[in-house]
C-alpha cells in the first residue's frame, strides 16, 4: 500500500512492480497506490505493473488519484469544523490505514504531528 498527499504544485511518481517468478505457485500479490491532490497544480503519475511467470497465482494492482471529497468537507463544515481543520481531518483519514501499519506508537504519533504541521503550513518541532 502506497499513499501520497500532494500540494503546492507537487508532482508525485509511483512505479511499482510485482514480480512472480516461474515456480512461485500459489503466490498472492497485491499492490495499491493512492494519491490525494490538495490543489489543481499538483499531479500524480503512476505505473503499477505485474510480471507473472507462474500459472497458479492471485495478483492484482491498482492506482487511484483524486481530490478532497466535497461532500465530506461539507459535512464537517456544517458541523462547525473550520475549513483548515476539516482538510487536516480528511487527509489524516485518507492516510489512516497506512499509518495503522506503523507498529511503534510513539513513531506513529510523531508522524501524525508532522503531518498536521505540514498540512497547516507551520514549522514542526
Amino acid at each position: 500500500m502506497f499513499k501520497k498527499v500532494l500540494k503546492n504544485g507537487a508532482t508525485g511518481v509511483f512505479q511499482g512492480k510485482i514480480l512472480v517468478k516461474n515456480g512461485a505457485q500459489k503466490t498472492d500479490g497485491y499492490q495499491i497506490s493512492q494519491a490525494l491532490l490538495l490543489d489543481e497544480a499538483s499531479q500524480f503519475l503512476a505505473k503499477p505493473e505485474l510480471e507473472i511467470y507462474a500459472d497458479d497465482v492471485k495478483c492484482s494492482h491498482g492506482s487511484t488519484t483524486g481530490a478532497i471529497d466535497e461532500g465530506a468537507l461539507f459535512y464537517l463544515r456544517s458541523r462547525g469544523v473550520p475549513y483548515d481543520r476539516a482538510i487536516v481531518f480528511l487527509v489524516l483519514s485518507f492516510l489512516a490505514d497506512a499509518l495503522s501499519e506503523v507498529e511503534d506508537e510513539s513513531l506513529r504519533e510523531e508522524i501524525n504531528e508532522r503531518l498536521d504541521a505540514w498540512l497547516t503550513d507551520r514549522p514542526n518541532g
